[in-house]
């Protein structure tokens, strides 16, 4: 009796087996691609002071971290547009003097959404005592629309050289899709300032800022499977 049942399952799946069409497929990338012009930037600056006393200098450099503050809220920009970074206070030992000494520094992001504030910001933030400007960063307020577009872009894209393959078979045609894989990376680049050092203010040779906005290109990437009919 096991035999037969067995017999009977083996010759069931087979007939399955023989039940099952092979569907024709075509998997094809795509690719999107948008450009704007940035109309923010998120700007990262640093205040750091040195010494022999870590109270003294914690002090000092508190100091200039308030009047940069103070600053930042009188150009105009929102309290939830500004951020520390990082705090440190730790001990130094300089081979020079062969001395320890203490630092304190403190990294502060600013995003500002009005770029025509950026000149004045830019030379306000020097004269407040600020060491460094480690970095300027371009973005666009618009991000989440463009990356729609440019999504979009990229299917219509995969399906144009689907339908470009198939256009040469005779018989057949793209049909609907059957796997979509976004392959796209969100970190894109954007132009980016390199950190100077500032200079005192009464030095004449203090560069005028000169404001290369440029383009970011946002791209979308996608594979897609489709049946052919």
């Amino acid at each position: 009796m096991k035999k037969i049942v067995m017999v009977l399952l083996f010759t069931t799946a087979l007939m399955n087996a023989q039940d099952v069409k092979t569907v024709s497929q075509i998997s094809v990338s795509g690719e999107g691609k948008i450009k704007v012009i940035p109309d923010e930037a998120l700007i990262t600056v640093a205040v750091e002071n040195s010494g022999k006393e870590a109270t003294e200098v914690k002090k000092k450099n508190d100091e200039i971290v308030d009047k940069v503050l103070k600053l930042i809220k009188q150009n105009g920009i929102a309290i939830t547009d500004f951020q520390t970074q990082r705090i440190n206070l730790y001990k130094n030992y300089d081979y020079d003097t062969k001395k320890y000494n203490y630092v304190a520094n403190q990294t502060l992001s600013i995003h500002l959404k009005n770029l025509s504030k950026y000149d004045k910001l830019m030379m306000d933030l020097v004269e407040s005592g600020i060491n460094s400007i480690q970095g300027v960063e371009f973005k666009s307020s618009k991000i989440k629309e463009l990356e729609t577009q440019a999504r979009k872009k990229a299917m219509q894209n995969a399906k144009q050289k689907a339908d470009d393959y198939v256009s040469v078979l005779e018989g057949q045609k793209v049909g609907k899709a059957l796997v979509i894989s976004d392959n796209s990376n969100t970190n894109y680049p954007t132009p980016i300032f390199a950190e100077f050092k500032t200079m005192a203010i009464s030095d004449t040779s203090l560069p005028k800022e000169t404001l290369a906005i440029g383009e970011i290109e946002i791209v979308s990437n996608v594979n897609v499977t489709f049946i052919l009919d």
